[in-house]
């Protein structure tokens, strides 16, 4: 484990006697401090507080530790932060070597500012061969401009596909060591067909475009049959009984979900600036980077101006304190520099806590993340007692089926989802019943 200096360790305790907590809950504290220290340490996690506690939860959920165990470390690293931004300690988060005692001689935390950082792609391993060529495939996806979960999901499978060779030399890799790694994960490990092909996407790309050599013939690799399913579609009664028991901004996201039929990332990167009231029409940031316009539900635009409204009054008392206002990407961030303060710039959905730059002491908010809605809409499922599987993206579904329950075009429902095929709005067809003339009936009853 990760050696705390005495120092940082001492002037913990003391922040924790001035908020009066008691002997034994401190030494508990100080463990779980320890343990996300040394998470940072042995992972080269980076990035803002908020960021390396999600992933430390992440962790200690894979750990099998029970939530009052995960809460508790929550409170441990909040306490570390609080004691950092309050002034009392200049160590910053302990991601390298061991701290000297004297505070003049910390060293000082470099955080990348690559919006890739959190993909894993860098920690190394036991084979610097290896982590060359994964530092290969993260600069060929950056210059493709894939999304960072294009970047995580490559490079975890690529990780695995290490462990599972062992170490072999990557110049040594063939056909064959990929057939083996399919097989494995289709009879051994059983998972499902699409994380079977995932994984032979993201190895294909490994071969072409990391090791720069052909992949063999590609019938000689076994590809797991697509299963073909319908998706999930609730009625208007179901979708108005979760409403009730959302509460904000949980509900509007769920409005804007089934009202536009977004997808989740596109409800939550959602930016004041995106909302045109005078034409009625909502810009949304869809997936390849490609916007596309879809009209704003007037039932409930009441709703998003009184949320404008309140984000308006947020972000001048923020500038009045000092707060540095939102996150860009990076590239924006850099040619844009004042556009984080820009109102039209500013989160829809912004959290009520802050996060706190540990470098700079910058304080900026952060969107709501879409595990907090998933859970959101899964308790509220349950609630109004739904006999069906209710994620974030069935809202989507619902959507698409009412349109064309309401006898809307199919084109310009295929316009409003963002499908690049046509193929792909079809399924929705499936889910409406029959309009022939003829009432369809069982043979049975003939």
């Amino acid at each position: 484990m990760e050696h705390v200096p005495q120092n940082v360790l001492e002037r913990y305790r003391h922040h924790l006697a001035e908020r009066g907590i008691a002997p034994h809950i401190t030494s508990q504290l100080e463990q779980w401090l320890r343990f996300f220290l040394d998470f940072c340490h042995k992972y080269q996690v980076s990035g803002s507080f908020s960021e390396q506690t999600r992933l430390f939860l992440l962790k200690l959920k894979e750990k099998h530790q029970t939530d009052s165990q995960r809460q508790q470390a929550v409170y441990a690293v909040s306490l570390y932060q609080d004691m950092i931004t309050s002034g009392r300690n200049t160590v910053g988060i302990l991601m390298g070597p061991t701290a000297p005692t004297t505070p003049s001689e910390t060293p000082k935390t470099a955080y990348p500012t690559s919006r890739y950082c959190e993909a894993g792609y860098a920690v190394t391993s036991a084979s610097p061969e290896w982590d060359a060529v994964l530092a290969t495939l993260a600069d060929e996806i950056k210059l493709r401009h894939y999304s960072r979960r294009t970047l995580k999901t490559y490079a975890n499978w690529t990780r695995n596909f290490q462990k599972f060779l062992k170490n072999k030399a990557p110049q040594d890799l063939c056909t064959e060591d990929v057939k083996a790694y399919l097989s494995f994960l289709a009879v051994k490990c059983q998972v499902a067909a699409t994380t079977q092909n995932q994984a032979f996407n993201a190895q294909l790309f490994f071969y072409r475009h990391a090791l720069k050599k052909e992949f063999g013939e590609l019938r000689e690799v076994p590809r797991a049959k697509m299963t073909s399913y319908l998706p999930t579609v609730l009625s208007r009664d179901e979708i108005d009984r979760i409403l009730l028991h959302l509460s904000h901004p949980f509900r509007l996201v769920v409005e804007l979900l089934f009202g536009c039929g977004l997808r989740k990332f596109e409800a939550l990167c959602l930016r004041v600036g995106d909302f045109n009231f005078d034409t009625g029409l909502l810009t949304v940031h869809g997936k390849g980077r490609k916007d596309r316009p879809v009209p704003l539900p007037k039932s409930i635009l009441g709703e998003l101006q009184a949320q404008m409204s309140f984000l308006a009054q947020l972000h001048e008392k923020d500038l009045a304190a000092g707060y540095d206002g939102s996150f860009l990407e990076e590239h924006v961030e850099k040619k844009f520099p004042k556009a984080a303060k820009d109102f039209c710039q500013q989160w829809f959905f912004p959290q009520r806590s802050l996060t706190v730059i540990p470098e700079t002491g910058e304080r900026r908010r952060y969107h709501l993340h879409e595990t907090h809605l998933e859970q959101a809409i899964g308790a509220a499922a349950r609630k109004a007692k739904i006999p069906k599987r209710v994620s974030a993206h069935a809202f989507r579904h619902s959507f698409a089926t009412h349109l064309l329950l309401a006898n809307l075009d199919i084109r310009t429902i295929q316009q409003f989802l963002g499908h690049v095929r046509l193929e792909t709005t079809m399924i929705y067809t499936h889910c409406v019943p029959s309009l022939s003339k003829k009432e369809p009936m069982s043979p049975l009853d003939l």
